[in-house]
């Protein structure tokens, strides 16, 4: 199986939140879709094993932040590569809280939907979660981040519980070697460089700084890996 076909379905990318009381929870989600239009209703698809999951199956509450094209790497890092039972997501972002006390992101998000679970599907390793939407807003302009852009562009890695992930494929030879976080799946491209933290393309890995850290997990230089 060639795992990138998998790769060219379309999805967007959302940070989804729920919340236990006053506790708040959020995850990186791009399995988000509209299901019909009267009344409105989406659904999210969730692994069973995140805290995410437990938040809206307790609360039948959950909110979408559509994230931007410009969102960096370090917001989708602290979403997807962290649980809510370790760390605090929301310590040091800018969010906001809906008519029902759920919170949403501010930062790098174009809009957010809220809604209220109505159904629920198993769907073995993941839950889809139906819910009837009861507020949308766009909170500013711009084109919204596509997973096929978050991984052939900003070169981001996908969470071992995203409904999508699969095996990395070794590619061909190239002109300076990529190196692949082993924390997070993110790639480092020398040709590309890292805009994020001004590390200009055409810069090997061997060649930056030694505090340089992965744009989306934090990992050290040491965590990375000759892909």
């Amino acid at each position: 199986m060639n795992s990138k076909a998998l790769y060219l379905i379309s999805y967007g990318l959302y940070v989804i939140t729920s919340c236990n009381g006053e506790i708040k929870n959020g995850q990186v989600a791009n399995t988000v879709f509209q299901i019909s239009s009267d009344p409105v209703t989406i659904a999210v698809s969730i692994n069973k094993n995140n805290l995410t999951n437990q938040f809206i199956r307790e609360s039948k509450l959950f909110t979408v932040s559509v994230l931007s094209k410009d969102a960096p790497l370090s917001l989708i890092g602290n979403f997807g590569f962290k649980s809510g039972r370790d760390v605090d997501k929301f310590s040091n972002v800018n969010y906001a809280t809906n008519g029902t006390g759920v919170a949403y992101l501010t930062e790098g998000t174009l809009a957010y939907l809220a809604a209220e679970v109505i159904d629920e599907e198993d769907a073995g390793t993941h839950t889809i979660f139906i819910g009837k939407v009861t507020e949308a807003e766009v909170l500013k302009d711009g084109v919204p981040m596509t997973y096929a852009y978050y991984h052939q562009v900003k070169k981001g890695g996908t969470p071992k519980t995203a409904p999508v992930a699969v095996p990395k494929e070794k590619g061909g030879e190239n002109k300076m070697d990529k190196y692949v976080c082993s924390v997070c799946g993110y790639v480092y491209d020398p040709e590309a460089g890292d805009e994020e933290h001004d590390i200009t393309p055409g810069t090997p890995f061997e060649k930056l700084p030694d505090d340089w850290v992965c744009p989306v997990c934090g990992a050290g230089k040491e965590e990375f890996e000759k892909e």
